[in-house]
């Protein structure tokens, strides 16, 4: 299963991250998380929110540019070695992953993960068959 995680391309100066968060919490949008990577320019501020199709609206009405990708929503045991234990399996099925991020859940002892990778369908059924949990949406927004 793969959510929609939207990338957004922000000025690097003072003021540009604010502005995205700022009107998505005026449309009532919640951040379930976030991530960005910087140049000297620019960033990729990567956003999981409860309303993906009303924040791209929002976001593109204000002039951002925006992009959606399916991204892997991982349920991790909180515990030392787990999340070595879900790379392992990607890794020995020649899965690439190009990024991970991690955000809070309300479920006691695991940890959420977002995770890119080169094929979703493949790491999917990977990880599925190896008892890894991977998250729904009402996992994520409830």
């Amino acid at each position: 299963m793969t959510i929609d995680q939207i990338s957004v391309f922000v000025e690097n100066r003072p003021g540009k991250l604010v502005e995205v968060v700022e009107l998505l919490g005026a449309k009532g949008i919640d951040l379930r998380a976030m991530s960005i990577a910087d140049t000297a320019d620019f960033g990729i501020l990567r956003l999981i929110v409860d309303k993906p199709a009303q924040a791209l609206e929002a976001l593109k009405a204000a002039e951002f540019v925006t992009s959606v990708n399916k991204v892997l929503p991982v349920l991790v045991d909180d515990k030392p070695g787990a999340m070595a234990k879900v790379l392992r399996i990607l890794s020995d099925a020649g899965i690439s992953i190009e990024y991970v991020y991690a955000f809070i859940t309300h479920k006691p002892g695991k940890a959420s993960v977002i995770m890119r990778v080169e094929d979703n369908d493949k790491a999917f059924e990977v990880l599925k068959a190896n008892g890894v949990t991977l998250a729904d949406e009402s996992t994520i927004f409830d």
